[in-house]
């Protein structure tokens, strides 16, 4: 059993990278995500870490060295939020393109405008089709863990796409819970050290990096991206169980239930807001109301199999976003979950819900507000006018 200690979530995923032996970071200062370079840079200083920490004067750079480490074959780490992540959308989408494996934390935070730095998943949302394997997670403990499996996701060489480990700004980032800190000898048995073969800087082996590539060429390099992302569905499971024989902690790989087994409609989540939705469907289960969760772990690539299985046969669900997919009236994940039942063929009560945005609470009343409404809907087989967590109740 590793060290007991209480940290913030920022904290947990510098010490995730540190426990992967990441051999390069960079990053810059934005808002909620900065602490977690501060501590990385302090351990480094204090040589607790024997890697390289590059200052940059801005997010696009960042995304850029760490590019350039992973290409010389090192594993390398950064993290951001919001505008950082925005600025930083050149070299990121190309990070992806190239198929160069690496992990980075994003403190979820709200994008402007209206000005804002608290917590949200819109910055995290908006680039989920940039080529990102992306991770949501529920707690502080889940971060460190997550960033360890990434490593071992990313590398997998029918994977090697790099990895997002996406939480909640201030709500994880900032606030501390108890974690349960691996012993690196542990991290290390898990996590093999990392030997690149389908790239590497080296002058007796020349090779051309990202040369202007004609159409037939990019339609095979597209393929073989999805091909990996499709691949990750299979490794994430396996990554997961393999973690909590290592580790004894699982967090179901791409998607966790909870209370679904004898379930008539099912709230569906995605990260901090969990906990307190488990806490709501706790209660209304004392009332006899049969209603389960469905946590949504990874969006990319999104679990599809996974979600039909679960929600199939029930009388109805309801989607919780802490985002708004703009044109759709809704949040994101509500129109993935609606895509990914589309060809069942079944008719299924559905309410699309959007709280929290910019850090707004999502309280265990507003979910026991949705539980209740699912019980009216549930013999409608319609889906629901979009409803809006407001601090006075659901609207």
């Amino acid at each position: 059993m590793g060290k007991i200690k209480a940290v913030t979530g920022n904290t947990s995923a510098a010490l995730g990278a540190a426990l992967s032996k990441v051999q390069v970071v960079a990053a810059y200062p934005i808002t909620p995500q900065s602490s977690v370079v501060e501590y990385l840079a302090q351990m480094i200083a204090d040589g607790d870490l024997p890697a390289r920490m590059v200052q940059v004067e801005s997010e696009h750079s960042a995304m850029s060295v760490v590019q350039g480490a992973v290409a010389a074959g090192a594993r390398a780490f950064t993290a951001t939020s919001a505008q950082g992540l925005a600025l930083m959308y050149e070299p990121y989408f190309r990070m992806s393109t190239l198929r160069f494996p690496m992990v980075m934390a994003i403190a979820g935070r709200e994008m402007t405008s209206p000005e804002g730095v608290w917590g949200g998943q819109q910055d995290t949302i908006s680039v989920r089709d940039a080529g990102w394997i992306q991770y949501y997670v529920e707690n502080n403990q889940e971060i460190i863990d997550t960033i360890i499996e990434g490593y071992k996701v990313t590398e997998n060489n029918d994977v090697l796409i790099p990895v997002n480990v996406c939480y909640d700004g201030f709500f994880l980032s900032h606030l501390y819970e108890r974690i349960e800190l691996p012993e690196q000898s542990e991290v290390d048995a898990f996590i093999p050290n990392y030997n690149p073969t389908h790239y590497a800087f080296n002058p007796e082996r020349p090779m051309a990096l990202d040369p202007m590539t004609p159409g037939d060429i990019l339609m095979e390099y597209r393929e073989s991206h999805l091909q990996g992302m499709q691949n990750a569905l299979g490794v994430i499971e396996q990554v997961d169980k393999e973690f909590e024989k290592a580790f004894g902690r699982s967090y179901g790989g791409l998607v966790e239930e909870y209370r679904c087994e004898d379930a008539d409609t099912i709230l569906v989540t995605m990260g901090s807001m969990t906990g307190t939705a488990r806490e709501a469907i706790d209660a209304k289960r004392e009332e006899g109301i049969k209603v389960g969760l469905l946590k949504v772990r990874v969006m990319r690539p999104f679990p599809v199999e996974k979600v039909r299985n679960v929600l199939s046969g029930r009388k109805a669900f309801a989607v919780v976003d802490r985002n708004v997919c703009f044109g759709w009236n809704t949040g994101a994940l509500y129109m993935e979950v609606k895509a990914a039942l589309g060809s069942l063929g079944e008719k299924i009560s559905s309410i699309p819900v959007i709280g929290g945005l910019g850090g707004a609470d999502i309280t265990q009343k507003h979910f026991m507000q949705c539980i209740d409404l699912l019980e009216e809907v549930k013999k409608t087989q319609v889906e629901h006018k979009t409803v809006w967590l407001k601090k006075e109740g659901i609207a």
